[in-house]
């Protein structure tokens, strides 16, 4: 499966956030969007994601930037983890893989295998710190994530494929775009 090139349009779809809210991409347009793809819902990395993208959010938001959150659980399992932190975004459960498959989101053993390597700090920062213990996995364990930055104009301005299962864009790539769009302006 080939992954999804940057400067063409980002696939349009329309879901159902676990928070109850409809999500269309196109209702998006004329604001930057970080539509990010993570594991399981109880993923320890991918609630420390999320718990640090809670608290940036407000910043982005100034900057023209909204989230969205793909999970590859049910809702029920979105509710019991990840909606355990105080959300100010949309996470939609994509258990059936429809937004996976549409965005080319990979799978890989080695990525699985090469956080546990090279990214023992965050396990300890995210499992023993921040409390965010394993539960249930959906889907596949071995799901890498990925980020998607689009622009204004609906295209995918960066499309970032995870090496790691902890591995995500760095905010300050996404900083960095934002600011040269203000500045541009």
């Amino acid at each position: 499966m080939s992954r999804l090139e940057e400067w063409k349009s980002a696939p349009w779809f329309k879901m159902r956030s676990f928070q109850g809210d409809d999500i269309n991409l196109d209702a998006y347009r004329g604001r930057y969007v970080l539509l990010s793809f993570y594991r399981y819902a109880s993923c320890p990395f991918c609630n420390l994601r999320v718990h640090e993208s809670i608290q940036k959010n407000d910043y982005f938001r100034s900057l023209g930037l909204e989230m969205i959150a793909v999970f590859q659980s049910p809702d029920d399992k979105l509710a019991e983890y990840v909606g355990k932190q105080p959300l100010n975004y949309p996470i939609i459960g994509d258990p059936d893989l429809q937004l996976y498959r549409l965005y080319r989101v990979e799978t890989s053993w080695i990525g699985l295998l090469k956080a546990f390597l090279f990214r023992p700090h965050k396990i300890l920062t995210s499992v023993f710190l921040r409390g965010f213990f394993p539960g249930s996995i959906e889907n596949e364990i071995q799901r890498l994530p990925a980020d998607f930055l689009i622009n204004p104009q609906g295209k995918i301005e960066i499309a970032y494929y995870g090496k790691d299962i902890g591995d995500h864009i760095a905010y300050e790539t996404i900083e960095n775009v934002l600011r040269n769009d203000i500045i541009e302006s």
